[in-house]
């Protein structure tokens, strides 16, 4: 017996989750998609998955580049999380402040102010429902001690701050 898709749709709304932005660049083109559905795999070798909906427009972007960029999003990301979010939004709009953006080692746009930044090779894609199920190697890491976090949980945006014993101290 299956449970009806809105029913899980609105359990898993109840389940916090960091928001971020994934990013590739390659013969594919330019691309990026707003995403929750990201959590770690393993350490050894630091490895992480992102489900990406296969009907989306980069959905293949993604695929065919073999490159990602996790960018956990910090609260002052919050309308650029709705950009990337918005379907048809065309990519040279979602990037179009070349200022916020930089790559690290795979090539894959990297948000300079992200709270941290994944990039990553593409080790595998397991197709599973509506999804595909996206396993990512971490090349590179920046983090951003001093942001706070992003989290979307019951259909809203929430800001995070670290305990104040964890917070870096800020630049003099």
């Amino acid at each position: 017996m299956s449970v009806e898709k809105d029913q899980f749709r609105a359990a898993m709304a109840r389940m916090g989750a960091a928001v971020s932005i994934i990013t590739s660049d390659g013969p594919a083109g330019r691309h990026g998609m707003t995403v929750s559905a990201v959590c770690s795999v393993t350490d050894q070798p630091a490895t992480l998955l992102a489900c990406i909906n296969r009907s989306s427009r980069g959905y293949g972007t993604l695929k065919s580049n073999g490159i990602v960029c996790v960018n956990i999003l910090a609260p002052q990301h919050e309308g650029l999380c709705r950009l990337f979010a918005t379907p048809g939004a065309p990519t040279v709009e979602r990037f179009a402040d070349e200022t916020e953006w930089d790559t690290l080692k795979t090539g894959a746009p990297v948000l300079r102010d992200a709270a941290v930044a994944l990039d990553c090779t593409v080790d595998a894609i397991n197709d599973v429902g509506t999804h595909g199920v996206l396993f990512a190697r971490v090349q590179a890491i920046r983090m951003n001690e001093r942001a706070d976090g992003l989290i979307y949980f019951a259909r809203a945006f929430h800001h995070l701050s670290p305990p104040a014993a964890l917070r870096a101290p800020a630049a003099d």
